[in-house]
C-alpha cells in the first residue's frame, strides 16, 4: 500500500516539475516579445532630426507704387534678321538674369502681379517668344540649368510647318516645367484688318486648340505683330484671356489696359550693357 502512495506521489511531483517548466518557458518568451527592443530603438531626438522640413514659399511683396513689369520680346533664337536673336547672345542675357538675381515670371505669376501689384521679389522680369519656332528648343539646356521660365506665344494653325513647334515638341517643352505656351492666334493675321466674327474665330479657336491639346485654360494672348483695335480688346475679355501683348515698346503696366500691354523688343547685336540697362527698372 505504502509503494503504491509513493509511486503515486513521485507521479504528481513529477507532473508539477513538467508543468513549471512549461509555464517559466512561456512566461520567457512572452516577456521576450513585450519587451522593447533597446537594440532597434531610435533615441526620439533622431527621429525629430530625420523629418523632412518642406520650406513655405516666401510671401508675395506688395507694391506701393504700380508695377512696372518688364516683358521681353523674342522671336527665332537664331540669325538672319531682326526678329531673330543668336543663341549665343540669348544665353548671354539669361546668364546676366540669373546672375543679378532675376525672377523669371510664368504666365500665372505675370497675370497675378500685374492684377494683384504683387511681386514674389523686387527684381522680376516675363520672358516671350512669339511664334513657336522650332528653334526655341536651344535654350532649353540653360534654362533647365538656371532655373529659368519662358512663355511661348504659339500659332496653333502652324504646328505642322516645318520650322514651328509641333504639338509633340510642345507637350514635351510643357512638360519641364520651363516653359508654358500662350495664344499668338490660329493664323496670324492681322486682327485689327479683320471683322469681327473673323477676329472671334482667330480668338476663340486658338485658346480652344491650346486648352484641349495642352490641357491647360490659356489665360494670355499676345497680338500677331502686335496689331489690336477696341474690338479686339472687347473679344479677347470675352474669349475669357487675362491679358493680351502688343508690340508697343516699354514696361507693361496696368494703366495701359490689361489687353494693351507693352513689351521690350530684344534686338540681334544687342550689348549684354544695353540688356540690362533697357530691363532696369525700380518697383517700390
Amino acid at each position: 500500500m505504502k509503494k503504491k502512495w509513493w509511486l503515486l506521489g513521485s507521479c504528481l511531483a513529477l507532473v508539477a516539475v513538467i508543468l513549471g517548466t512549461v509555464t517559466l518557458t512561456q512566461f520567457r518568451k512572452t516577456n521576450v516579445q513585450t519587451a522593447p527592443a533597446t537594440h532597434n530603438r531610435v533615441p526620439q531626438e533622431d527621429v525629430s532630426a530625420t523629418e523632412v522640413t518642406v520650406k513655405k514659399p516666401e510671401p508675395w511683396i506688395k507694391l506701393k507704387h504700380p508695377l512696372k513689369l518688364p516683358i521681353l520680346m523674342y522671336h527665332s533664337v537664331a540669325t538672319g534678321n531682326q526678329l531673330r536673336v543668336p543663341k549665343k547672345q540669348v544665353v548671354a542675357e539669361l546668364t546676366y538674369l540669373e546672375k543679378h538675381h532675376y525672377e523669371t515670371l510664368t504666365t500665372a505669376q505675370a497675370i497675378r502681379a500685374l492684377t494683384t501689384n504683387t511681386v514674389p521679389q523686387k527684381k522680376v522680369v516675363w520672358i516671350t517668344l512669339d511664334d513657336a519656332y522650332k528653334d526655341n528648343q536651344k535654350i532649353l539646356p540653360t534654362l533647365k540649368k538656371y532655373h529659368q521660365h519662358v512663355t511661348i506665344n504659339a500659332i496653333t494653325g502652324f504646328t505642322h510647318k516645318a520650322n514651328h513647334l509641333s504639338l509633340a515638341q510642345m507637350k514635351a517643352l510643357k512638360a519641364t516645367g520651363r516653359v508654358d505656351f500662350a495664344s499668338h492666334t490660329v493664323q496670324h493675321l492681322n486682327l485689327n484688318s479683320l471683322s469681327a466674327t473673323q477676329q472671334r474665330q482667330e480668338l476663340v479657336n486658338s485658346k480652344r486648340w491650346l486648352d484641349r491639346e495642352l490641357n491647360q485654360d490659356t489665360q494670355m494672348l499676345c497680338y500677331p505683330a502686335g496689331r489690336a483695335n477696341k474690338i479686339t480688346h472687347r473679344l479677347a475679355k470675352q474669349a475669357g484671356y487675362k491679358l493680351a501683348l502688343t508690340t508697343q515698346e516699354g514696361f507693361a503696366q496696368m494703366s495701359e489696359g490689361r489687353y494693351n500691354l507693352s513689351r521690350l523688343r530684344i534686338s540681334p547685336g544687342m550689348t549684354t550693357a544695353t540688356f540690362a540697362d533697357l530691363i532696369q527698372v525700380t518697383n517700390s
